[in-house]
């Protein structure tokens, strides 16, 4: 919390700053021998409305200070042994010193030690203790390593302790990730575990009035099962063992980014794009895929508004519910392209709007740039998702790869394998057990735009 004296120099400089905007504006208008604007006029008569209010909180501002001042008691030093015994004896409290590090570093150097471990955990533990940088910015990767050889015995209480270690750095790898793509930015998507079938109501009951002595009517509730199986996304980085060996801060943050920004891109794309089907077994659709989709009215931004109200509109009819919890997914550019879109009077048509989210008449915008043209209006708690929330780290020096972002599934003949071992690379595998899916048809409603 800032001191009161910090405090007033912020307002005078804030005073400052708006008082020099409304110069500004008189300055320019004087030189052009014109009156301020509707626009100019709101915003001057604003501003001076702030100034006014600034200079009063300033008034009560320095009167607070002075009585401060007038109340404060000077500090003196104890004047006898007795009185320098008894203040050494208070507790004090310990102040700790952590290295500024950027998230994940902790569980990138526990990959990388691995990786130069070679498979011997003896060797990646000397490989982190020979690093004096990483002993004394990150101690918990040398006792994640130990802790892994640990056996888990009954006799021992305290067996699975030393593990807990390993959880927060695959957290703060993964505090990382989620933000990163879509299935971490939309609230409220409804939490299930794997392979659990649930009921998932798809209509209600009938009610009407009813008069004297007359039958009431008799509905029934329908439902349908959801079941989401075992999926998992999975990716392999190549690397050379000089890069893993070097292990500088430009190439550990290469590599934590590279598996952040990685596995983002994939998930997003497999969440929102409407041309992927789930694969039996192997992976699910997108949420928008077979989903309702409206007719774009154009690219502008005035189509774009009247796309939002038939987005609105049709999920509305469809759920027969509120879009209260709604979200409204698209990309970074359509928003970008959005933002800057006026009215004829010159006003911001999307003021709430940015690049990087925002909200439409109160109605939340998560951005990703895999979205592309798709932009889809989505009840969260319309989707269900099972995730383990973990990521499962492997690594090799031997094995054979098809470097190919779209690898042979089975191998064939003609599927050409590289030897890691004989060209000095390094193999890195992240697996994320995740999966999801549309509880009800009428959870989403998509339209394809392009909006310029």
């Amino acid at each position: 919390m800032k001191t009161i004296t910090e405090q007033i120099t912020d307002f005078e400089h804030t005073r400052a700053a708006k008082a020099a905007r409304m110069n500004e504006l008189m300055t320019k208008a004087s030189e052009a021998g014109v009156t301020l604007d509707q626009a100019q006029t709101d915003e001057y008569d604003g501003l001076e409305r702030e100034v006014a209010a600034v200079d009063a909180h300033l008034v009560r501002m320095r009167a607070l200070e002075k009585q401060n001042l007038q109340a404060a008691t000077a500090v003196r030093p104890p004047l006898d042994f007795k009185a320098a015994s008894e203040l050494r004896a208070n507790p004090i409290t310990q102040v700790q010193i952590k290295p500024n590090l950027e998230k994940g570093t902790a569980f990138t150097r526990y990959v990388l030690a691995k990786i130069n471990g070679n498979g011997s955990r003896a060797d990646a533990i000397a490989y982190a203790e020979s690093r004096r940088d990483w002993m004394d910015q990150t101690p918990e990767v040398v006792l994640a390593l130990k802790a892994v050889v640990n056996p888990g015995t009954t006799t021992e209480p305290a067996w699975a302790a030393p593990l807990a270690v390993v959880q927060p750095m695959r957290d703060e790898f993964l505090e990382l990730l989620r933000p990163a793509t879509l299935i971490g930015k939309i609230p409220g998507l409804r939490k299930v575990p794997f392979n659990i079938s649930m009921p998932v109501q798809t209509g209600g009951g009938t009610y009407q009035w009813v008069g004297e002595n007359a039958s009431k009517p008799v509905g029934n509730l329908q439902f349908t099962s959801a079941n989401l199986l075992i999926a998992k996304a999975a990716g392999i980085i190549v690397i050379s063992q000089e890069l893993a060996k070097v292990s500088s801060p430009n190439a550990e943050s290469a590599i934590r980014n590279d598996m952040i920004k990685g596995m983002a891109t994939y998930l997003d794309t497999q969440f929102i794009d409407p041309t992927v089907a789930a694969v039996a077994n192997t992976s699910p659709a997108s949420i928008t895929n077979a989903a309702v989709s409206i007719g774009s009215a154009g690219t502008s931004a005035a189509n774009a508004e009247t796309d939002f109200k038939a987005l609105v509109s049709s999920l509305i009819t469809g759920n027969q519910g509120s879009v209260g919890t709604a979200v409204l997914i698209m990309s970074e550019v359509h928003a970008f392209v959005l933002s800057l879109a006026r009215t004829l009077n010159g006003e911001r048509m999307f003021p709430d709007l940015t690049p990087m989210g925002g909200s439409i008449s109160g109605i939340p915008v998560i951005t990703s740039q895999v979205a592309g043209t798709t932009v889809a209006l989505v009840i969260p708690g319309e989707i269900l998702l099972a995730d383990d929330g973990g990521v499962e780290i492997d690594v090799s020096k031997e094995a054979s790869v098809e470097m190919n972002t779209a690898p042979t599934s089975p191998a064939t003949a003609a599927s050409v394998y590289i030897s890691l071992w004989q060209l000095n690379l390094i193999g890195l595998r992240a697996e994320r057990f995740i999966n999801w899916k549309r509880a009800r048809l009428n959870g989403v409603r998509y339209t394809t735009a392009t909006y310029v």
